[in-house]
């Protein structure tokens, strides 16, 4: 009888237990949702803010007393056909959406032979060079221009896009080649030996072996190479003064503000429409963006 007792006191002791952990989980679980939840909202809340202020009317959001995230007044899509219809938005885009593509393709075409061969052709100066390539990238963009300048004014490249396609190259691949060095480090030379004794060459081996296990790393290469290219302001402004060669960081600016006016509904509605794709686009690739980085930074 006393044994029976025991083993019943045991189990609600057990079951007591379960049910104190099943809050505690349930509590922390609610708490790391919260805190994700509070997160994505902040992180959010200026696109929102964008988002709402490119539609509202000119007296609801310059009146202090409107609530900032509210259409306090009809909302209006005049600002937005304003920056579509009589701005040249579009070739603005497209001008970035080019030089974005042309850079991306030489920091790759540039990038991965020099990684390659700073991984793997063991040779006393491949630390060091791999090491001042980065130090390169840490130069302040304000040192190169007028060394950029001269190379830009001497192929006569001024005032057009292809400015901007010779000269970003020098900020994206030296990071680029950093980042790609560690992420063949990664990859065990087995792999390519092997493709070499089936009769491949080293070139061949390269582009059938090693390339594919690599492509976390060249998403993370494009993303970071395409982001750096739009967003860049100093030589885009430098180089390029006629407005249909330029690129959404300085043509939206140079349209929408005219010396003491601001077009603040254009333009947070072209904040929005250039922001928001690619923030999508780079959603899709976020696991692949984020295995090259550190992939490349623990290996290296």
């Amino acid at each position: 009888m006393k044994g029976h007792r025991e083993r019943r006191t045991s189990a609600e002791e057990v079951a007591r237990l379960r049910r104190r952990y099943t809050i505690r989980h349930v509590l922390a679980r609610c708490g790391v949702y919260g805190a994700a939840l509070l997160a994505a909202l902040v992180c959010a809340l200026p696109f929102l803010w964008s988002t709402v202020s490119a539609f509202k009317q000119n007296r609801d959001l310059y009146n202090p007393d409107s609530s900032p995230f509210l259409f306090n007044e009809p909302a209006t899509p005049d600002h937005v056909t304003f920056l579509f219809t009589d701005t040249p938005y579009l070739t603005f885009v497209a001008n970035t959406l080019l030089v974005g593509a042309l850079v991306v393709a030489l920091t790759l075409a540039l990038a991965l032979p020099a990684a390659y061969s700073l991984a793997r052709l063991n040779r006393p100066w491949g630390t060091p060079m791999g090491i001042a390539i980065f130090l390169v990238y840490l130069v302040p963009p304000s040192l190169l221009f007028l060394s950029l300048t001269r190379v830009v004014v001497a192929l006569g490249l001024e005032d057009t896009i292809w400015s901007m396609v010779v000269v970003y190259p020098t900020i994206t691949v030296p990071v680029s080649v950093w980042l790609l060095i560690g992420f063949l480090k990664a990859v065990p030379k087995d792999v390519e030996e092997q493709a070499m004794v089936d009769g491949y060459s080293r070139l061949g081996a390269f582009g059938r072996a090693v390339l594919p296990l690599v492509f976390p790393g060249i998403v993370a290469v494009v993303v970071f190479s395409f982001t750096l290219t739009a967003s860049e302001f100093v030589y885009a402004l430098a180089f390029v003064s006629a407005s249909p060669e330029m690129v959404v960081s300085t043509g939206v600016p140079t349209q929408l503000i005219r010396g003491d006016v601001f077009f603040w509904q254009s333009l947070q509605a072209a904040t929005v429409t250039m922001a928001v794709p690619i923030a999508f686009v780079f959603n899709l690739f976020l696991d692949r963006f984020v295995t090259g980085f550190t992939m490349g930074a623990v290996k290296t």
